[in-house]
């Protein structure tokens, strides 16, 4: 059995279409299958949407957060709230194109693990977006060590990744990098990214920074080399200032003015407050790991009846 598992966010225009869509497209195929929505604490009438379709649709499950835990939360309790030999991700608008779930499957069916979607287009999105998404790609990819350049959450797992990536405790975890780092026999699927079906993108610039941020942290330490960094440029400074201020005492000319004084003091606690800053972050991301706290709370459930 497939699994298809499908985050939503107030996506009340789109989850009846996307249902459709999808199921349509796997009994025309022959393929057995279940579909997972997750409602991610939606504000619109999502879940109740999901619940009118269990009632008249077959192997619907909708799950409903008490809140807005985030599409990675929602993924993971897709992942653990699924039956089948394998699953799929797809995006509840359709940008991820549903017919190459099929192309997946058959993949699977040939033996690989895991099959990555990967974009050929960025579809409409501005010229901006599109710019610091491949910078954000960029750098991800050189710190976990994978082509990750156009990488996306569309792809297929075996049961055996799935039941890996659900044992992993980690809270604040990153799934387009977790696929990929835990390794497995893979292949990939290019697609265009289409346009949604209906309603508009639930991203907002400042939401993409800090899902960025978050990500490049949750897999590298190397911004906290950055303070080494900024340790050795202080250190070279400090170097160059101490020979001028020496220099100036060997042949009794005194150091000018108090503007240098200011300037260097003013560097050293930039420095410094940069440094405490991304300490402090790392610091964050280890005190919300070690709480403990559940990465999503499912509040209430609905699934079509089995006949």
């Amino acid at each position: 059995m497939l699994s298809v598992i499908i985050p939503a966010y107030n996506e009340e225009l789109s989850v009846e279409t996307a249902g459709d869509v999808i199921s349509g497209i796997l009994k025309k195929e022959n393929i057995d299958y279940e579909l997972i929505f997750i409602d991610d604490g939606s504000k619109d009438a999502t879940y109740a949407k999901l619940c009118a379709m269990a009632e008249t649709r077959e192997n619907i499950v909708g799950l409903h957060f008490s809140r807005n835990f985030g599409k990675e939360a929602a993924i993971s309790a897709g992942l653990a709230a699924s039956h089948g030999d394998c699953a799929v991700v797809i995006d509840c608008d359709l940008q991820h194109p549903p017919e190459k779930i099929v192309e997946m499957y058959r993949l699977w069916q040939e033996g690989y693990e895991i099959v990555e979607g990967i974009k050929t287009s960025r579809g409409e999105e501005t010229k901006a977006h599109g710019f610091f998404a491949n910078q954000f790609y960029s750098i991800i990819s050189k710190v976990v060590g994978f082509d990750m350049s156009n990488a996306s959450d569309f792809k297929l797992l075996d049961r055996k990744v799935i039941d890996v990536i659900n044992s992993i405790p980690e809270k604040k975890g990153f799934f387009r990098a977790i696929s990929f780092w835990v390794g497995y026999h893979k292949t990939s699927v290019e697609y265009d990214v289409n346009e949604r079906i209906a309603g508009e993108t639930k991203w907002s610039k400042k939401d993409l920074i800090k899902y960025a941020i978050s990500n490049i942290s949750a897999y590298s330490t190397a911004p906290m080399q950055i303070v080494t960094v900024l340790g050795v440029v202080m250190l070279f400074v400090t170097l160059v200032f101490g020979v001028w201020a020496l220099i100036d005492k060997i042949i009794g000319r005194a150091l000018e003015g108090m503007t240098t004084v200011i300037i260097i003091t003013i560097f050293i606690g930039s420095i410094m407050m940069i440094s405490l800053g991304i300490i402090g972050y790392y610091v964050a991301r280890i005190y919300e790991e070690i709480k403990g706290r559940p990465k999503y709370i499912v509040s209430t459930q609905c699934q079509s009846k089995k006949k």
